[in-house]
């Protein structure tokens, strides 16, 4: 039996975690326990963690650590109050091995209380490069905290190897957003309009736009910008859902609840949760913004980008992802192209490059490996350095 504790703390890591609790939690050799934290457990985004109960997944603690607040020091206290917390419920449990996804602050934190509990960390998503956000620097130092690495791409892999771990112990998985899509029963375009309130008989788009972290005081004129931009196309309606508890998130979500109250063609959401959101990107007629689901989902559905300023610049990207400055002439330049594309038919041949390069389902390879090196002794913690020089 593994003893494994996965953890959760925003709606879109959950989505990609979901795959992978499901099979191990049907799986008998492992024990699962499923810790939600962060936003999931605030009013205010949404108390995203029914998403999770609604899936019939039980969950095994939770852990409030967000304040109020998203400022610098308030982010840190969180980070504190996350570190002291994990630590210890990783006392009072004897687990194997924790699963963590992403770049987050509140996953560093509970990444150290890991590492100092001696409990050897398996990460998701490692390597990724995304330049305007303070994440890079967390997901970094979460992957050299994490013994077992399953990354999203092959650049990936090697991004993660050239930081000093053992090719042994990186596998390159693809991403379990790709998964999801293939295999989440989405809803029609009428059982969609109908569950989020409104007509989506005309185009439209799904919008969502998070703080750029590295830079400072930009999130209010950068949403204006986009909010501005979006105006020009009235002819669409906008499915908005809204930032995440970053710095300035805040900013960004009081900005956007004005628009929507000024503008019968947008609706903002706390959370529109799995389901219901890539049944949204489903009938798109693209996406807008600097979320990485813009970069990592949408290119499946064939469908364009239109991806805003640094937030994401480094990753990996498909065709069908047009870039731009946070700036309103640029977006609407972007999102011209972006309905020029799928006019011309290029979309038909997009190819997404977080698919995997494997016929097996990336959790499947995530939960097999995980029990490979976990029933089979072959964990040693004194990790050593892999130097690229030295081979």
């Amino acid at each position: 039996m593994v003893r494994i504790c996965i953890v959760t703390a925003t709606r879109a890591e959950y989505g990609l975690l979901r795959p992978v609790i499901k099979g191990m939690m049907n799986d008998p050799d492992f024990e699962v326990s499923l810790v939600v934290t962060g936003m999931h457990l605030s009013p205010e985004f949404g108390l995203t963690y029914r998403e999770i109960e609604n899936d019939g997944i039980p969950i095994s603690k939770k852990i409030d650590i967000l304040l109020s607040a998203d400022s610098p020091s308030a982010i840190s206290k969180s980070m504190g109050l996350a570190l002291i917390s994990f630590g210890e419920y990783f006392s009072e449990n004897n687990f194997d091995m924790v699963l963590l996804l992403g770049d987050r602050y509140e996953t560093l934190a509970v990444a150290c209380a890991a590492v100092n509990a001696r409990i050897p960390i398996a990460h998701m998503h490692g390597g990724e490069i995304t330049e305007g956000a303070v994440d890079d620097a967390f997901r970094h130092a979460i992957t050299k905290m994490s013994y077992l690495h399953f990354t999203s791409t092959e650049a990936y892999r090697k991004r993660v190897i050239q930081m000093g771990e053992n090719p042994d112990r990186v596998f390159n998985v693809g991403s379990t957003g790709i998964e999801n899509i293939e295999n989440v029963d989405l809803l029609s375009r009428d059982e969609l309009s109908q569950e989020l309130g409104m007509n989506l008989s005309k185009d439209y788009a799904v919008v969502t736009f998070h703080p750029v972290t590295l830079e400072n005081y930009t999130a209010e004129e950068q949403i204006n910008e986009l909010l501005e931009a979006i105006d020009e196309f009235s002819d669409m309606s906008f499915i908005i859902t809204k930032a995440n508890a970053d710095q300035d998130g805040r900013i960004i979500n009081s900005i956007l609840e004005k628009y929507a109250e000024d503008h019968i063609n947008a609706r903002v959401y706390d959370s529109l949760g799995m389901r219901r959101y890539l049944s949204a990107l489903k009938y798109a007629s693209m996406v807008i913004g600097n979320s990485s689901s813009g970069i990592i989902e949408a290119p499946s559905f064939r469908i364009p980008t239109v991806n805003i300023g640094d937030r994401q610049k480094g990753r990996v990207r498909a065709d069908s992802v047009i870039d731009c400055k946070p700036q309103k002439l640029d977006i609407i330049k972007a999102m011209k192209e972006a309905v020029k594309m799928t006019e011309s038919g290029k979309l038909y041949n997009v190819q997404n490059p977080y698919r995997g390069v494997y016929k097996t389902k990336t959790s499947k390879i995530i939960i097999s490996t995980i029990k490979d090196f976990a029933q089979n002794n072959r964990i040693d913690l004194k990790k050593i350095f892999y130097d690229l020089d030295a081979k």
